[in-house]
């Protein structure tokens, strides 16, 4: 038996830290078996994430829900899901508005909030950006996000149509501790030479001995298989995230998960510190920059001393012209660079917000993005010791 997550702490590549956000991917073979949507279910994993928020009301989840095509392609008098880019689309602008209604009820007094995304969205910085700030709020305000992809407008989504690798980016988006994606079976099996499936593997440490022991298919009204599942997990527990694949049917099977119980097939999550760092590489010394920001004296004590977050008090002038999300340099009154890192603004909003304090963002450009002109989780410091000496 795979031992209980909270015993495997002495494990390589164990998580060390709580868990505190989980990201639940359910497929539609869960909660639209043969096409038709089962409140049952819907009401069933709910409560389960209901349950497991309530512990000790400091955990967070999000939840990607396949479905939207499953629910709607019936309405169309349609008597299998379709196979056509247009009429996959259509079942979904009919399903996602069902789907959406099914979670709403289910949660009862928990809001819940709908958010449609794209890979284009997770791959575009500033969208990415954008993103990530809705989910933090929504969040912090302790909505549950409903996620799925956006069927009914995005041709390359549904072609390569599975919400799978959708919950792998939203689970790194959101910086999660675990995501679990919930399956019509109970994990990944091993398979006789006869191919006669025997009995569930508990754990999966690297993606060769994965694929070997799955076959491609896909349910009859889901868009992936445990193929695709297989490759999400590793894909996610590669950012330091782990994953279990656990049967959908299960009783309480998330906050069991969560609670340190062994259900399904468990991903170990690569060293998150190592993760990070390699991210950390990246943006202080293999990217080029965009653009410069230059900092008072205050905000260069608080980047390189206390590792903050750069605040647009702190700017004294804009230099370059750069998107959101796009990597710049901060310099210091001499123009020594200090640090690197993604803006949190275009640079024509940094210019107009520069030396003001977070309060007047909105005022001043109509929408607040963030607090921060970049954020400490993307900032790297290159040089500790502040030019002119420490006693600047």
């Amino acid at each position: 038996m795979l031992p209980a997550m909270s015993d495997r702490a002495d494990q390589p590549g164990k998580r060390r830290t709580p868990v505190r956000r989980i990201v639940v991917k359910i497929g539609s073979a869960v909660i639209a078996p043969n096409g038709a949507l089962d409140p049952a279910a819907v009401r069933r994993i709910a409560e389960d994430v209901g349950q497991t928020l309530a512990g000790d009301g400091t955990r967070r989840v999000v939840i990607v829900s396949s479905g939207a095509v499953a629910s709607g392609f019936r309405v169309l008098d349609l008597e299998r899901p379709p196979k056509d880019i247009v009429r996959k689309q259509a079942a979904a602008a009919v399903g996602q508005p069902r789907l959406m209604s099914a979670w709403a009820e289910a949660f009862g007094n928990t809001p819940v909030a709908q958010v449609l995304l794209t890979a284009e969205d997770i791959d575009d910085r500033a969208r990415f950006l954008n993103a990530r700030r809705t989910l933090e709020a929504l969040l912090e305000a302790g909505v549950v996000p409903i996620i799925n992809e956006n069927d009914s407008v995005s041709y390359a989504e549904i072609k390569l149509g599975d919400n799978d690798h959708l919950s792998s980016l939203v689970a790194s988006l959101v910086d999660a501790d675990l995501l679990v994606i919930l399956s019509a079976v109970g994990g990944v099996w091993a398979t006789s030479a006869a191919g006669k499936q025997e009995e569930i593997v508990p754990e999966v440490r690297s993606l060769a001995e994965g694929l070997k022991l799955v076959r491609a298919e896909a349910s009859a009204v889901g868009t992936g298989g445990m193929e695709t599942k297989v490759r999400a997990a590793w894909r996610a527990a590669g950012l330091g995230i782990e994953v279990v694949i656990a049967s959908g049917a299960e009783a309480r099977a998330v906050e069991r998960l969560v609670g340190g119980e062994a259900i399904g097939t468990w991903f170990p999550a690569a060293d998150a510190p190592a993760a990070r760092a390699a991210r950390k590489k990246w943006i202080g010394f293999s990217a080029r920059v965009s653009g410069s920001i230059v900092v008072d004296d205050g905000a260069l004590r608080a980047i390189t001393m206390r590792g903050a977050s750069l605040l647009p008090s702190g700017l004294t002038d804009v230099r370059g012209k750069f998107d959101a999300g796009d990597l710049v340099e901060i310099v210091d009154s001499a123009g020594a660079a200090i640090a690197r890192g993604l803006s949190g603004y275009a640079s024509e909003d940094l210019a107009r917000i520069k030396g003001r304090k977070t309060g007047e963002i909105l005022g001043i450009l109509g929408f607040c993005y963030a607090e921060e002109a970049v954020h400490r989780d993307d900032l790297v410091v290159l040089n500790r010791e502040p030019a002119g000496g420490a006693g600047r």
